[in-house]
C-alpha cells in the first residue's frame, strides 16, 4: 500500500492507461474504526492496494472480496462492516446482501461499523475492425458513439476518408499482444477477406464476425483449412456477423453487428453477477 500517492491522480492516471481498477470510498463510520469516512483506496485486480487507505484487517477482507467480484461483473456495490451483535439485530448472517448492500462481519475489538462503496472502473470494451469499406467505416463510427475503443486495420491505400477511431494500423498486422481485442469484425468486403481473416483469427477473440455472404464465409473457409488453419477456429467464425435484422444499407449492418456484440457483452456480465 503506497500513502504518498495521492488516489485521485492515480486514479486519473490509471483511467487514461485504461487499466482496471477499483475506487474504494468509505462513506459511512459508526464508533471506532480505523478509517473515517471519505477515506479512499485504488485496489488493483490482483487485489493490491495501489493508493490510499481504509482501514485494518478488520474490513479489508471484505473491500477487497467485494473489489475483485465488482471487476468481474462490473456493477458498483455497498459493503457494510459489522460487528456480530449488530448483524444478529437486523437478522443478517455475514455474507447476505439486502437492499443493494453486501454484509460483513468485523471481528476486531472496536466493534465498530463502516460502510465502503466499491466502484468498479474498467476499460473501454475494445473493438477491432479489418477492412475500410462503408460497413467498417459506419461499424468504426457508431461503436465510437457507444464507448468502444477502437482499432482499424487497413491499408492506407483502401482509405477514401479518416476512419473514427483511436487507433489505425497501415495493413491487418495487428499484435496479439498489443491490447486484448475484445471483440473483432472482419469488413475488408473483396479487398483482403483471406488476408484479413487470417489475421483474425490470430487474435483469438472471443468474438469474431466476418461481414459477408455465406457463401463467400464458406469458401474462406475452405481455403483456409487447405492452408492449415484449424477447423475449430473457423468454426467459431460468425459469418454473416451480426443478428438478422433485415439490415440492408451499411449503417443498418453495423447496427445488427453492434446489437449481437452488445448481447454478448452484457450477457457475460449478467452471468457473472448472477
Amino acid at each position: 500500500m503506497t500513502l504518498h500517492v495521492d488516489v485521485m491522480d492515480l486514479v486519473s492516471r490509471m483511467k487514461a492507461a485504461e487499466e482496471a481498477f477499483v475506487l474504494a470510498t468509505v462513506v459511512r463510520t459508526v464508533s471506532v474504526t480505523a478509517a473515517k469516512a471519505g477515506a479512499k483506496a485504488v485496489i488493483r485486480p490482483d487485489g493490491s492496494i495501489a493508493a490510499g487507505w481504509i482501514g485494518g484487517g478488520c474490513a479489508r477482507g471484505a473491500v477487497l472480496r467485494a473489489a475483485r467480484q465488482a471487476l468481474v461483473d462490473g456493477e458498483a456495490r455497498l459493503v457494510s462492516v459489522q460487528p456480530d451483535d449488530l448483524l444478529s439485530d437486523l437478522g443478517i448472517k455475514p455474507g447476505e446482501a439486502r437492499d443493494g448492500v453486501q454484509f460483513a462481519r468485523n471481528m476486531c475489538p472496536s466493534r465498530g461499523t463502516m460502510d465502503v462503496f466499491i466502484e468498479p472502473v474498467l476499460p473501454r470494451p475494445a473493438l477491432v475492425v479489418f477492412g475500410a469499406s462503408p460497413v467498417a467505416l459506419a461499424l468504426c463510427s457508431m461503436a465510437r458513439g457507444l464507448g468502444y475503443h477502437v482499432t482499424v486495420a487497413a491499408p492506407a491505400a483502401d482509405l477514401a476518408t479518416q476512419p473514427e477511431a483511436d487507433r489505425w494500423i497501415d495493413g491487418f498486422a495487428v499484435d496479439p499482444a498489443d491490447r486484448p481485442p475484445g471483440f473483432v469484425v472482419v469488413s475488408t468486403q473483396g479487398k483482403g477477406d483471406k488476408a484479413a481473416l487470417r489475421q483474425a483469427l490470430m487474435l483469438q477473440s472471443p468474438y469474431c464476425g466476418f461481414v459477408g455472404s455465406r457463401r463467400k464465409m464458406e469458401a474462406l473457409k475452405a481455403e483456409l483449412l487447405e492452408e492449415g488453419i484449424d477447423r475449430d477456429s473457423l468454426d467459431r467464425v460468425k459469418g454473416p456477423a451480426g443478428l438478422d435484422l433485415g439490415a440492408i444499407t451499411p449503417e443498418e449492418i453495423a447496427l445488427s453487428i453492434l446489437a449481437e456484440i452488445t448481447g454478448l457483452r452484457r450477457r457475460g456480465q449478467r452471468s457473472a453477477g448472477a
